[in-house]
């Protein structure tokens, strides 16, 4: 196999050829962090490149190999960890010059899990500052680019894992999800992803009301076998998270089998009247015909929802998490917040708390309409995003015609779902007319992951993605 098969070899594939001793972890590290080496100037997908710490990993990993000890899940394969999370020993910044020199003493419960899989960590994959945004631009270097069209944004908050997975820079890569951040970057970088049910994935708990209500880490990968086995890893209760699901996670790979046959799908293309690119809308409209051809049973859906008030309440209450998290950093050294975070911060120090109230009653009333929706279907679907990847610095001002808000309206699928908790994945499921990806959003059940990963698991060898690599790779 020579080294671009390799690169883009699933990352289940290069473990059982680890096991086999057919290639050797070192051989692994140093092929993706070359791979790093000569295509990360172009696309920034890296904050930090740990080259030292992966090639000792990978030696530690070779060792256990070639001693015969049994292997973890993971053993040996390479993996990115987004910059927001905690990572012992390894410069974790948040995308902030705050954080610039920040070296944790101890890992998120994620990423000790990672390790104990057996992976090899190659760094921190490019966010945007605090994650507060869905593109990944931040003031500690070079916007994040878009593997199949440089020029045009990654997506965001988890824009460097899911840019740096297209182009064969890691073959696996962990983000994290309050808003979109997973399945954003997924749609516009051609991979799939998918945030879990809210609990699904412990973290530590910082209280109520933040983003930690909202959020998820979960597993961005090239297919969806890569992506059950690595969610295994990632999920299950944890004593730091009293709000964890207590039970551990079903067998996501055994679950994969199946097909869609029988299955009930919703679909909405615009979720009640948010505007859609027409070549999106065409796309998501021809996967949703390709369950049929499966055995699916699709029905469209006249949805009624006010997404104004579902979004105010979203701004709230991530708004709230930023004053409670950030606000004496803020009135410290406000010279190094970007323009968009202190604008932020600014909202978010003089919101009164009744607004925190109002959004906290309009989250759960949401839940309910979303759960009444979601529950009429074994699975939902809808497009990832309203757009393809745009570029870098310029969001869309009009769509299909209809003037928008360019901060919300390109991605007015996905946050809906974290504000509900429901398990959602994006599904790479064709191209625009200018050779750029589009997503498929999934959506299922809460606590349903295995069935979302069936049906994307049968969409992908229905319709394979996995054959088609961006131009920057």
């Amino acid at each position: 196999m020579d080294d671009a098969a390799l690169a883009f070899a699933p990352a289940w594939r290069l473990r059982d050829l680890v096991a086999q001793k057919q290639v050797s972890p070192v051989e692994l590290a140093e092929l993706f962090l070359e791979r790093i080496a000569r295509l990360d100037p172009r696309l920034n997908a890296y904050l930090t490149v740990a080259a030292e710490q992966t090639l000792e990993s990978a030696r530690q990993a070779e060792r256990m190999v070639l001693a015969g000890v049994v292997l973890e899940p993971l053993h040996g394969v390479p993996i990115a960890i987004k910059d927001l999370t905690p990572t012992r020993g390894l410069r974790t910044t948040r995308g902030s010059l705050l954080f610039k020199d920040n070296v944790p003493q101890v890992d998120a419960i994620v990423v000790a899990r990672i390790r104990q899989a057996g992976t090899v960590i190659l760094g921190k994959t490019n966010t945007p500052e605090f994650g507060c945004s869905a593109t990944t631009e931040n003031r500690l270097g070079d916007d994040c680019r878009n593997p199949w069209d440089p020029k045009r944004t990654s997506g965001g908050s988890s824009g460097g894992a899911a840019a740096g997975l297209a182009s064969g820079m890691h073959p696996l890569a962990h983000g994290t999800d309050a808003g979109g951040s997973i399945r954003v970057p997924s749609g516009m970088c051609g991979v799939f992803g998918i945030k879990p049910t809210q609990g699904r994935v412990a973290q530590s708990y910082v209280g109520p009301g933040g983003w930690g209500a909202l959020a998820q880490s979960g597993p961005i990968t090239r297919t969806v076998r890569d992506a059950a086995l690595l969610l295994q890893v990632m999920a299950g209760p944890h004593p730091d998270d009293p709000l964890a699901i207590p039970e551990a996670a079903p067998d996501f790979v055994a679950g994969l089998e199946g097909g869609v046959k029988d299955m009930s799908l919703g679909l909405s293309l615009d979720m009640g009247g948010v505007p859609v690119d027409r070549e999106v809308r065409a796309c998501v409209q021809k996967a949703a015909k390709a369950f049929e051809e499966m055995g699916a049973v699709v029905e469209e859906v006249q949805v009624e929802l006010d997404h104004e008030a579902v979004r105010q309440a979203f701004m709230a209450i991530f708004l709230a998490d930023y004053a409670a998290s950030l606000e004496e950093l803020y009135l410290r050294d406000k010279e190094l917040f970007s323009p968009l975070m202190s604008r932020f911060m600014e909202t978010a120090l003089h919101m009164p708390a009744s607004e925190l109230a109002k959004a906290l009653r309009q989250r759960e009333w949401h839940r309910w309409r979303m759960d009444a929706l979601v529950s009429r279907y074994d699975l939902f679907l809808t497009p990832t995003l309203a757009v393809t990847a745009f570029p870098v610095g310029q969001r869309p001002a009009v769509i299909d015609g209809q003037a928008i808000d360019p901060d919300w309206s390109v991605t007015p699928f996905t946050f809906l779902f974290n504000m509900s908790g429901h398990p959602a994945a994006s599904v790479p499921c064709g191209f625009s007319s200018e050779g750029l990806p589009i997503g498929l959003q999934i959506v299922g059940q809460k606590g349903d992951e295995a069935r979302v990963l069936r049906a994307s698991a049968a969409f992908e060898e229905a319709r394979p993605w996995v054959d088609k690599r961006p131009k920057a790779s």
